[in-house]
């Protein structure tokens, strides 16, 4: 899907006509579009389809007039068993023009055509990129807010009754917290390479906003350690939970089958075939019978004096 747009008074706005376009955004390219953008937009082939593959790494690069800066952003997968996923994000430059390149729709591009965010022009390349970025910082923060919800619903669930799928969503969530902090560690290098872009001495207002880009991306790669650490510490205290639950079953079993055993022993032992005492004795039945009952009563006494139960 090509998309293009451009800024009206700090807003986002579509456009049909690619000359007017100031943003091209990509998402989920054919190989013919990749090919027609390729030769309208002057872009090269490789810059292009770097971001399809959503492993990419981030990184910088320049090639001639364009330069590619990749990100990775979150992306919400509902119908996935890992709802919270990271993709590649390529932002060319080129010099009349940007081009954004992602396989997955994010959320992001939503946000910034609501209009709730005063966009800066594309002619201004770091207050641009800085603007995007916050926003992408913004989305990272609260995916990672309705983790914690999730991951908080789970435990109340699994305190009731530990059921399997409620496990498996709590390691799904953890598996997204990965993903999330080992994105936003991979990011950290590109705000370095923001003055490359530009090619000159920042202002002070744009490293007051690149400062603001790195609290941001600081503060959600600080949370996602922090939530992460803290889905860790519960999996690992619901495994001891399920583990001594299991010994406990388990030793109240093997007391019981002991308990039982000693009447079977002396009921096995007065049921032989041979000359046994009290056999001529008009009550060998309940004198079977008590022997029984005592030696379990002294067998729970003695396990009660261990605390087995």
């Amino acid at each position: 899907m090509l998309q293009y747009t451009r800024n009206e008074n700090g807003r986002l706005v579509s456009t049909d006509s690619f000359d007017e376009a100031e943003i091209v955004r990509v998402v989920n390219p054919t190989s013919v579009e990749l090919s027609v953008l390729a030769e309208t937009a002057c872009v090269p082939m490789d810059f292009l389809t770097a971001a399809t593959d959503r492993d990419e790494r981030p990184r910088f690069e320049v090639e001639e007039d364009c330069k590619l800066l990749i990100l990775r952003v979150p992306h919400h997968e509902a119908a996935s068993d890992t709802p919270y996923v990271t993709v590649a994000l390529a932002i060319i430059l080129t010099p009349t023009r940007i081009v954004t390149v992602c396989a997955e729709d994010t959320a992001l591009w939503s946000e910034l055509l609501s209009g709730r965010t005063r966009i800066p022009p594309t002619s201004d390349t770091v207050p641009f990129l800085c603007t995007l970025f916050l926003q992408t910082a913004r989305q990272y923060l609260g995916f990672l807010n309705s983790i914690r919800h999730e991951s908080d619903e789970a435990e109340r669930a699994i305190q009731v009754s530990m059921k399997n799928q409620t496990l498996i969503r709590m390691q799904n969530l953890q598996k997204c917290l990965v993903y999330f902090t080992t994105s936003l560690r991979a990011n950290e290098p590109m705000w370095d390479r923001v003055r490359r872009l530009a090619g000159r001495n920042l202002t002070d207002d744009e490293i007051d906003m690149l400062e603001d880009v790195r609290v941001e991306f600081g503060q959600a790669r600080d949370l996602a350690d922090i939530y992460s650490n803290i889905l860790t510490g519960t999996m690992d205290a619901f495994a001891s939970i399920i583990s001594n639950n299991v010994s406990s079953a388990m030793k109240l079993l093997a007391t019981i089958t002991i308990v039982l055993m000693l009447p079977t022993l002396v009921a096995s032992t007065f049921g032989m075939n041979v000359q046994l005492p009290f056999q001529e004795s008009p009550f060998a039945f309940w004198i079977t019978m008590g022997l029984s009952i005592v030696l379990s009563i002294v067998a729970v006494i003695a396990f009660l004096r261990m605390k087995i139960f």
